[in-house]
């Protein structure tokens, strides 16, 4: 085969008909690849339909939709009530300290103790019980932010110790 145009330009057709056939090829190739995608995007089509029309698909989305939204809601809700309680939580005396002794030499048994309770702000109360043979004796004195207007005995500057340094390890 002669061409006039491509003896002038100095081209062989023999390269010609080699790099037609090189991008053929690479179509060819890339069809493949193009056609196995289509395949597997038409299999999970497929799946995804799989006893479905397109009215019952969007009732479907809606219903969905609409739990997502109930979800977010109820979200709401909970995060609210887990302030509240936060809240409720920081004022109850959630902090607690005790000590047993022995109040006086001749009772056994540490049956006296002090206990110490306080709130979120180390606020709250001592109480003292001391056990003797002639009864119980019970004092109470108030803790404001980790102190006492009253003079505290050992026992009970142990307890409140005890309660203030109660979540130490946690925090």
């Amino acid at each position: 085969m002669q061409s006039n145009i491509l003896n002038s330009l100095g081209i062989d057709p023999g390269i010609i008909v080699v790099i037609m056939m090189g991008i053929m090829v690479f179509v060819l190739l890339y069809m493949v690849r193009v056609s196995m995608k289509m395949t597997r995007f038409l299999k999970k089509y497929r799946i995804f339909m799989k006893g479905r029309d397109a009215a019952s698909l969007e009732k479907a989305f809606a219903q969905k939709f609409l739990e997502v939204d109930k979800l977010t809601e109820m979200a709401s809700v909970q995060a609210n009530e887990i302030r509240r309680i936060k809240e409720i939580q920081s004022r109850t005396a959630n902090k607690i300290g005790i000590v047993k002794y022995d109040a006086f030499p001749d009772v056994g048994g540490r049956l006296s103790f002090a206990l110490a309770m306080l709130d979120e702000s180390d606020s709250g109360f001592v109480l003292n019980a001391i056990h003797g043979r002639e009864g119980c004796y019970t004092y109470v004195k108030e803790i404001v932010k980790g102190e006492s207007y009253v003079v505290l005995g050992q026992e009970e500057k142990e307890a409140l110790r005890q309660a203030v340094n109660y979540f130490g390890d946690v925090k």
